[in-house]
């Protein structure tokens, strides 16, 4: 696949897959190969950049890989910009509170990037695509939302109740300092 990619437009469509119901997801992203190198035993890496999401109409091949018709999909208008800018900035400061606070818990200094997105949209599918850990299963409901200050909203409920844990676990490492976590 990656060959007849590469000797293309360099783009290809990225599909959750669950292994527990052997199924695909409806809806995935558009991704761009920015970079590949390929190892002397034939592997490759890639580094790639989402583009776009699409949902599934219709699948036209499934093997060697899957190909499929699809539509693009857009996000609907927003009615009220101000709070959606006031949002992003909640989301921005929330998230600027977690990686502070893991800083504190782990002895590490973490930032921000300095290319963080100012716009909300692309704000909402940064943090989107940095999610991990028992979060991640909410990337799929996030990249299906089609509503750019619900994915927000949604995404800093997430961010503030992570918020709220480190800032209870700071609080208790400073109080008992000579506690390890496990």
């Amino acid at each position: 696949m990656l060959q007849s990619v590469l000797e293309t437009d360099s783009m290809f469509g990225v599909v959750k897959w669950d292994s527990n119901t052997k199924s695909m997801a409806n809806v995935g992203c558009c991704a761009q190969i920015i970079k590949h190198q390929t190892s002397e035993d034939g592997r490759s890496n890639i580094i790639t950049i989402g583009q776009q999401r699409f949902q599934i109409l219709e699948i036209i091949r499934s093997t060697p890989f899957c190909s499929a018709m699809v539509s693009w999909i857009d996000d609907d208008n927003v009615n009220n910009l101000q709070n959606l800018d006031n949002l992003k900035d909640s989301v921005t400061e929330a998230l600027g509170d977690v990686i502070n606070l893991t800083s504190k818990l782990t002895n590490t200094k973490k930032n921000l990037p300095d290319q963080l997105p100012n716009n909300p949209l692309e704000l909402s599918f940064w943090i989107g695509a940095h999610l991990g850990g028992p979060v991640a299963e909410e990337q799929q409901r996030l990249l299906e939302e089609r509503n750019t200050y619900t994915r927000l909203q949604r995404e800093y409920e997430m961010l503030d109740h992570t918020r709220k844990q480190l800032a209870a676990r700071t609080a208790l490492k400073e109080s008992f300092p000579d506690i390890k976590e496990n």
